[in-house]
């Protein structure tokens, strides 16, 4: 079984780490704030703190990940707060990932630029990515089984 990074494990991100997990997936989730710890755990996941408008401190969570869930599309914030996240720091975070053991990532888009960058990402770098339209667990299931047949 895989290790799956949820980047952004609020509800939805929890419920599918309880999905993940009852298919015998390890999974870490992230946050911001220390005090959903315990919900995140209580979720079967690993929780770590980060925060991705700091992208270097999701590079610890990324230690022996298969594939990360970009769990955002929803986030809340300034407009200024929001470009920043969706634009620069997604970009970044795919600079980040070239260079560790990922082997695709699902992003939930908020618009149509982050799933740009989510497909230049795919060209440049050749990263396996799934733009999420449905179900954020199939989605992992079917990069981890394109990336088993590779």
């Amino acid at each position: 079984m895989a290790r799956v990074l949820i980047v952004g494990c609020g509800c939805r991100g929890q419920e599918l780490a309880r999905e993940l997990v009852a298919e015998g997936h390890a999974v870490r989730g992230t946050t911001r704030d220390p005090r959903r710890f315990e919900a995140i755990a209580a979720a079967g996941a690993e929780p770590m703190r980060a925060d991705p408008d700091r992208v270097g401190t999701l590079v610890a969570a990324l230690d022996a990940v298969a594939v990360v869930v970009w769990l955002l599309g929803r986030a809340s914030g300034t407009r200024e707060q929001l470009a920043a996240l969706h634009r620069e720091r997604l970009r970044a975070f795919f600079e980040t990932v070239v260079d560790t053991v990922v082997r695709g990532v699902v992003l939930e888009p908020a618009g149509e630029g982050d799933a740009a960058i989510a497909r230049e990402a795919a060209s440049t770098w050749a990263i396996p990515v799934v733009i999420l339209e449905g179900s954020a667990r199939e989605a992992v299931l079917a990069l981890l089984d394109s990336a088993g047949s590779q």
